[in-house]
C-alpha cells in the first residue's frame, strides 16, 4: 500500500562507512534502516523521490577516496550518492511535479530529499524501460555519445577500437561507431562478454583481453592497419599496447581508467612517444561538459532503439540490500551489461 504524504516511513539506506585505499568491499557499506517523513519542508524548494532504479557506474570508486579532486567525495556515516532514476513524491519546485519520472543525482536509499540545484532531469518518454535511463538513456548513454561523436569526430570507413566494451558505456559505443559506418574491435574480460560483443551488439571482432599473452599481437592481428579511433575506459597496459597501433592523426577520447582505479600505484604508460610521431590527439572528457545536448542526444538515439537499431544489455540486482554487491562486483568484473539496482518495481 503507498504511503501517505507527511507520514513517516522507513527508509533503507546503504551508508558509505570510511574512505578506501585497494579494492572497495561490501563491508565499506553498511545497509541501514532509517525513517524518513514524506514531506517537503513548508517554503522549501526540495523535491521528495520514491527511488526505483539505482545506477552503479566505475567513477564511483574514486569517491570512496579521500582526496579525490575530480568528484566530491562520499561522506562517511552518509548514504552513498549516484545517478538514479526516481517518481517525484511531493515537491517544491515549479519545475517538476507530483507523480512524475526523472532521472539524475540521487541517493542510495528508498527515498531521497534532494536540493532543487541537484541535476535532475523529468523523464518525457516512459514508453522504453525507465531503467534505461540509469543507462542507455541517461549518463553512460550521454558519455558514449559525447566522447564518440563529440570528442572522436568519426568518419565513416574508420577503425574503431573500445575496451570495457560490454559495460555501460562500452556497448553504446560499438553500436553508434557501427551506425556511423565504422569498422569495430571491442575487447572484454569473459568468453560471453565477447560473445554479446560480436552476436548483440554488431562488434565487426572482440578478444578477451585476459586471454591473450600479448596485447600488441591482439591488436595487430585485429587491426593491420592500425586504429582512428579507441574509446579509452581501461587505461594501463592496454593503453600502452593501443599506442603502438595507433595511426597517423589518431583520437583517443577518455573517459575513464578502470584498471587503475584500486591501484595504490598507478601504471606506467612507456609508449606515449608515439603521441608525437603519429600526431595523436588524447583528450580527457567528462560528461557534465555535455548535458546541454541531451535533447540532441535523444533525438539521435530514441528513433534507433524503437527500430531495433540499438539493443541494451542489463545486470540487474534486485532489492536495495544487494546493492554493496552489485557495485563491489563492478571492480571485479562480475557485471555482463549495464549494473542496475532496483530499489523497486513502478
Amino acid at each position: 500500500m503507498a504511503a501517505a504524504s507527511g507520514e513517516a516511513v522507513k527508509n533503507k539506506q546503504v551508508l558509505f562507512k570510511d574512505y578506501v585505499t585497494g579494492f572497495p568491499k561490501e563491508s565499506d557499506m553498511a545497509v541501514v534502516e532509517s525513517t524518513i517523513q514524506l514531506k517537503v519542508p513548508e517554503g522549501s524548494s526540495e523535491i521528495l523521490l520514491k527511488n526505483l532504479y539505482l545506477s552503479c557506474d566505475p567513477y564511483m570508486r574514486s569517491r570512496m577516496s579521500k582526496n579525490f579532486t575530480a568528484h566530491p567525495s562520499f561522506v562517511p556515516g552518509s548514504p552513498l550518492t549516484g545517478f538514479g532514476v526516481a517518481r517525484v513524491l511531493e515537491s517544491g519546485n515549479p519545475n517538476f511535479k507530483k507523480g512524475e519520472f526523472v532521472w539524475g543525482l540521487t541517493g542510495w536509499e528508498e527515498y531521497s530529499l534532494i536540493s532543487s540545484n541537484q541535476m535532475l532531469f523529468k523523464i518525457e518518454h516512459a514508453d522504453v524501460p525507465l531503467s534505461y535511463y540509469t543507462g542507455l538513456l541517461g549518463m553512460p548513454g550521454m558519455t558514449a555519445y559525447a566522447g564518440f561523436h563529440e570528442v572522436a569526430s568519426p568518419k565513416k570507413g574508420e577503425k574503431v577500437f573500445i575496451s570495457a566494451a560490454s559495460g555501460a558505456v562500452g556497448q553504446l559505443v560499438g553500436q553508434f561507431a557501427k551506425l556511423a559506418g565504422c569498422y569495430v574491435v571491442g575487447s572484454a574480460g569473459s568468453k560471453e562478454k565477447v560473445d554479446l560483443l560480436k552476436n548483440k551488439f554488431g562488434f565487426d571482432d572482440a578478444f578477451n583481453y585476459k586471454e591473450e599473452q600479448d596485447l600488441n599481437v591482439a591488436l595487430k592481428r585485429c587491426f593491420p592497419d592500425g586504429i582512428d579511433i579507441y574509446y579509452e575506459n581501461v587505461g594501463g597496459k592496454l593503453l600502452d599496447a593501443v599506442l603502438l597501433n595507433m595511426k597517423m592523426n589518431g583520437r583517443i577520447p577518455v573517459c575513464g581508467m578502470i584498471s587503475q582505479y584500486n591501484l595504490d600505484q598507478h601504471e606506467g604508460v612507456t609508449n606515449l612517444v608515439h603521441i608525437i610521431y603519429k600526431q595523436i590527439r588524447i583528450q580527457g572528457f567528462t560528461v557534465n561538459e555535455y548535458f546541454q545536448l541531451y535533447p540532441k542526444f535523444l533525438g539521435f538515439v530514441l528513433p534507433h532503439i524503437k527500430e531495433g537499431k540499438i539493443v541494451y544489455v542489463e545486470d540487474k540486482a534486485e532489492g536495495l540490500e544487494n546493492g554493496p554487491a552489485a557495485l563491489v562486483g563492478l571492480y571485479n568484473g562480475c557485471n555482463v551489461g549495464k549494473q542496475v539496482v532496483v530499489v523497486a518495481h513502478e
